[in-house]
């Protein structure tokens, strides 16, 4: 087991060092779906939590962490994406155990963009109709803790968008390992590849033209095809630990560094304070260079700062109730709310 395992961290850096920032690269791929986080409590810690996460929402930071889904787990999640964009995302999840160490779970994720105006070169300012782009991922992921302190987990990512008449579609791999150790296992590390995957192209009637040629008697149509683009892949690396842990009160600091194919590398620290059994505060940053300058040449629309706030509620039976509420800073827009709701069965 060990032997597999230190095979597994090897090959995962060994991409991760494939894999490095890149800002000369910015804007060349696509699929940016795959980089929004669709979940509550995580996006309340900007991210920073993919060391510790647990259950549901690591399906999006790091699949590892699936692996401590103890019962049935049921999530929904909704944020408002940039606030004033009229943008939305919809995430729904299910976890159950799966032999004696094993889970696997299931997630879709969508994002709305509401109608918009059909113009064109003769009619700008529309008036002939709308369309409603579409975006969403399904994500069917297995994790099995395979030691005490040794968990992992892969993710196959099924990845559509469609706008208007022209869509795409294709598929992609997470993968992700943590481990655990310290005294009352306080101290966490992990590693996760995310969003690998073969090139995406649009395709649809949307891309065809039809005109007639000066000088001809009847109607061309000619069917162009479209560029592929390359999905966001990137690694992750992050360390969680327990800096206060007693019968009351667990506050646990977080870190991490995320290593972008296609953008700059970032940066990302947090605080989680598990007060009693009930209330949990959650604060984080994400940094990425030049964006505590007045520099305009950044990666994200994010500012830095998230905070959130959760409550744990007795549902009966052993089922637990979770509600998380995250704010994330923007710039433009009003940032981004999310609203989430776990059910443990």
């Amino acid at each position: 087991m060990k032997k597999h395992t230190s095979l597994l961290l090897v090959a995962m850096m060994a991409f991760g060092t494939a894999f490095a920032g890149n800002p000369d690269r910015a804007g060349s791929a696509g699929a940016g779906q795959l980089l929004i986080n669709p979940w509550a409590a995580s996006n309340g810690l900007a991210g920073s939590n993919m060391a510790s996460v647990k259950g549901l929402e690591s399906t999006f930071l790091n699949v590892a962490g699936l692996a401590f889904v103890e019962r049935n787990e049921l999530a929904f999640a909704n944020s408002m994406y940039l606030g004033g964009t009229g943008i939305s995302l919809n995430s729904l999840g299910f976890a159950t155990k799966v032999g004696d160490s094993g889970v696997l779970g299931l997630s879709v994720t969508s994002m709305s963009f509401g109608d918009i105006p059909i113009t064109t070169e003769d009619l700008p300012e529309g008036g002939i109709g709308s369309f409603s782009p579409a975006f969403s991922n399904i994500g069917v992921t297995y994790s099995k803790e395979f030691s005490n302190s040794i968990y992992g987990g892969l993710t196959m990512r099924i990845v559509s968008e469609s706008i208007s008449n022209v869509r795409a579609s294709g598929v992609c791999f997470d993968a992700g390992i943590r481990y655990v150790t310290g005294e009352n296992d306080g101290l966490r590390f992990g590693i996760a590849l995310r969003n690998v995957g073969a090139p995406m192209r649009y395709a649809g009637d949307g891309l065809t033209v039809t005109a007639t040629p000066q000088g001809a008697d009847e109607a061309l149509t000619v069917f162009q095809r479209s560029e592929k683009y390359e999905l966001p892949s990137l690694v992750n690396i992050g360390v969680a630990v327990d800096v206060v842990s007693n019968d009351n009160t667990v506050v646990t600091a977080t870190g991490q560094f995320v290593s972008n194919s296609f953008t700059k590398d970032q940066f990302g620290g947090g605080v989680e304070a598990n007060l009693g059994e009930r209330l949990v505060l959650r604060g984080g940053y994400l940094w990425e260079q030049g964006l505590l300058t007045a520099s305009q040449d950044v990666s994200t629309a994010y500012t830095g700062p998230a905070g959130g706030i959760g409550l744990n509620l007795p549902a009966g039976d052993g089922a637990t109730l979770k509600l998380d509420y995250s704010y994330r800073t923007t710039n433009p827009f009003n940032g981004t709310h999310t609203l989430g709701v776990k059910i443990s069965l």
